[in-house]
């Protein structure tokens, strides 16, 4: 009897210790929506690619040849202060490149210790050229795990 209680106790402990609660949506990324002037839905016909700089120097193609874009999501680096990307649209007969920045302050998010850190984010600044896109407008300052809310509205110019 002794030796049941005991595989009893050894039991429940094993695998009190292995329920892990970590988040199974656990992406943190920016929405990006597409909207026109008047605030409706726009979508991009041509050919949309942003790039983003690595640590080490290189460019890394983080959205490659997208169509008939209505929205797009885009990872946050961890720990850097700022993100820059930049986004290549592509025509027929034009080809415009802009530069965006994002500083934000990197906020660690603490869930359990058997899930790995998370950091969330609150964009503080942005910035952008202006050959392709006309605009970008923050609808939600906090980057986290809500990934149906856009964070940013951008604005393409027409015509180009």
């Amino acid at each position: 009897m002794r030796r049941l209680t005991l595989a009893l106790v050894a039991l429940t402990a094993i695998t009190a210790c292995t329920s892990i609660d970590c988040p199974v949506e656990n992406t943190v990324a920016t929405l990006y929506k597409l909207q026109k002037a008047d605030g409706t839905q726009d979508t991009l016909r041509d050919t949309l690619t942003v790039l983003t700089r690595l640590a080490r120097g290189v460019d890394s193609v983080i959205l490659n040849k997208s169509v008939e874009t209505t929205s797009f999501q885009l990872p946050v680096s961890y720990t850097n202060a700022a993100d820059t990307f930049t986004f290549v649209r592509k025509g027929e007969a034009h080809e415009v490149a802009d530069t965006v920045w994002i500083e934000k302050t990197n906020l660690p998010q603490f869930e359990s210790v058997d899930c790995k850190l998370i950091y969330f984010h609150d964009v503080t600044s942005l910035r952008h050229t202006r050959n392709g896109i006309d605009s970008i407008s923050v609808n939600k300052g906090r980057i986290d795990y809500d990934s149906n809310t856009a964070n940013f509205h951008i604005y393409f110019k027409a015509g180009i």
